[in-house]
């Protein structure tokens, strides 16, 4: 992400209770023991993985999509999929509402994230990030070049990436203008005419009687105080993922068309929850 997003003051936290420790230990308590047993289970078969197919990862990504499922579980996070995930090689774009869009997508799609260098360095959530084979990448035109070798690399090896083009994320509410640079790689001599862009809109819609914005994550907010409330809060809520039709790159004369209609199509599913054909 680049730059935060501050808008509306977020939601005042309601306050936790007994019956909410209960609550937080009921759900988070289920997901730490899944991390703490299937995050070293993918360290160590990704040594072997590594060693015999290099950057092609067949087995690990089912581990990471196994937890990503039970996580959205645990956390009573409903996911209805409208559309289709492309098959074609290629890349996804998507709003970006909360940190559980990683879980989400992840649950819905084997794939990896491209985050900024700075999410590599979080604690707990960093080691998390590096495990799975997330791209980390500076925006920083001096690594422009560097930063386009890592995609061809990753999506010639037959990996589909996801990135965020708004650079930050919002309470779910609006879509921001795409930032347009990740989308130049697209157009290099390597890739051009052999892969899609897939926009995914992200539709969170929250507990009864929770504000509508409970899972945003923007701000100032912090990520413990605000995985806490979401742990806390009674009822079940549901995110609507909607896949829209690919992208062809050949079909964009360059990237800033690429970005518009990408942008185009993922403020379209939020505002109407239907897939734009």
């Amino acid at each position: 992400m680049n730059g935060t997003w501050y808008g509306q003051e977020p939601p005042t936290p309601r306050r936790i209770g007994a019956l909410d420790w209960l609550r937080i230990l009921w759900r988070g308590g289920p997901l730490i023991i899944l991390l703490l047993i299937c995050f070293p289970l993918l360290l160590i078969l990704r040594l072997p993985e590594r060693a015999i197919w290099g950057l092609k990862r067949p087995i690990t990504p089912y581990i990471t999509q196994f937890v990503c499922i039970w996580a959205c579980r645990f956390l009573s996070l409903r996911r209805e999929v409208i559309g289709q995930p492309m098959r074609e090689a290629g890349a996804y774009v998507s709003n970006h509402v909360s940190f559980l869009d990683i879980f989400v997508l992840n649950a819905c799609k084997r794939l990896y994230f491209v985050a900024k260098a700075e999410v590599s360095g979080w604690p707990g959530v960093g080691w998390l990030a590096l495990g799975t084979g997330t791209v980390f990448i500076r925006r920083d035109r001096r690594e422009a070049a560097a930063q386009t070798k890592l995609f061809e690399d990753r999506l010639i090896a037959g990996h589909q990436l996801l990135f965020f083009p708004e650079g930050t994320s919002t309470d779910g509410h609006q879509v921001l203008p795409f930032k347009t640079t990740l989308f130049a790689a697209f157009f290099s001599d390597r890739l051009q005419g052999e892969i899609s862009v897939q926009p995914v809109s992200l539709r969170y819609h929250a507990p009864k009687g929770a504000n509508p914005r409970h899972y945003g994550w923007w701000g100032d907010m912090d990520f413990g105080p605000s995985l806490l409330q979401i742990l806390a809060t009674p009822g079940r809520g549901r995110v609507e993922v909607v896949y829209h039709a690919p992208l062809p790159v050949t079909a964009s004369s360059n990237r800033k068309a690429l970005a518009k209609a990408a942008e185009e199509a993922v403020r379209h599913g939020l505002e109407t929850g239907t897939s734009l054909t």
